[in-house]
């Protein structure tokens, strides 16, 4: 129930068709009495820079969660950055201060961790494959590293995307090996997808599936679907997979705490869902 006093948390990305956050958060504020909703908002690139400032004009917003393809303009529009969100190049969560100041994080690189380590995956001394290097590819790259992957590959069809990713993290992880340009998967013990590949009928597989070793672990953002065509591929090559709405449920908490919301679990919010395909 939306009421006089409901705290707004905006979601904004185009297109909305494919969100799955109202149906994750929603039900959890409904389950612990907090007076927030997640409401979509489909804004297109364009009127991005315009419309953020507008809309953090409201009193009762209390932040907004950030997807395709407005990451990387996020951190631009904030007043304060995270580390994380500053190695990434892009934020995906947005919290207004009660000063009115915009502090802008990112959480899906951890949120994707978290779920191939909760699957058993070892991420140390391990290398990666990420097709992607916008948003939420660079976050994810950048917590790989973290995490201790000390080889990795960067593919994007921006001109310079992958090389000024690549820039970053080896400012920052100087051991780690980076190369640009090749989206062969072959040697590589994890595979990630971070581009909008997938969202529309008849969109090309990212790799070419024949090269992919049944050893690799591999992992999706896209949720348009439980298991996009690029995951049931993989899978038909014997590999294990991570669907996209993995990284969704396991940031969640803390997205929570960025924004002063409470506290929950990955595993309580997954039972709490109201996801269907």
């Amino acid at each position: 129930m939306i009421s006089g006093k409901t705290l707004l948390i905006a979601h904004l990305g185009f297109p909305t068709e494919t969100f799955k956050s109202p149906l994750i958060y929603n039900p959890f504020f409904e389950k612990a009495g907090i007076d927030a909703a997640v409401v979509p908002m489909g804004v297109q690139a364009g009127d991005f820079e315009t419309f953020l400032p507008e809309l953090f004009k409201l009193d009762n917003i209390r932040g907004a969660l950030v997807t395709m393809p407005h990451k990387m303009m996020a951190i631009e529009l904030a007043d304060e950055v995270s580390p994380t969100a500053r190695i990434a190049g892009a934020a995906n969560v947005l919290r207004k201060r009660d000063d009115g100041r915009l502090v802008a994080d990112m959480f899906d690189g951890e949120g994707f961790v978290r779920g191939v380590l909760r699957k058993g995956r070892q991420l140390a001394r391990t290398s990666a494959l990420i097709i992607g290097a916008g948003g939420v590819g660079s976050a994810i790259a950048a917590s790989l590293a973290a995490a201790g992957v000390t080889r990795m590959g960067l593919v994007d069809t921006s001109d310079g995307a992958a090389e000024s990713l690549s820039s970053r993290l080896s400012k920052h992880y100087p051991d780690l090996t980076v190369r640009t340009g090749s989206a062969d998967p072959t040697g590589y013990d994890l595979v990630v997808n971070a581009t909008p590949l997938g969202m529309n009928d008849g969109d090309p597989l990212p790799i070419d599936i024949n090269l992919l070793s049944s050893t690799t672990f591999v992992g999706e953002v896209v949720m348009k679907s439980a298991v996009t065509p690029f995951l049931r591929a993989a899978r038909e090559r014997g590999c294990e997979i991570q669907v996209g709405v993995d990284m969704l449920f396991e940031q969640v908490p803390a997205n929570l705490e960025f924004l002063g919301l409470g506290a929950v679990t990955p595993d309580e919010v997954r039972e709490l869902a109201q996801i269907k395909y």
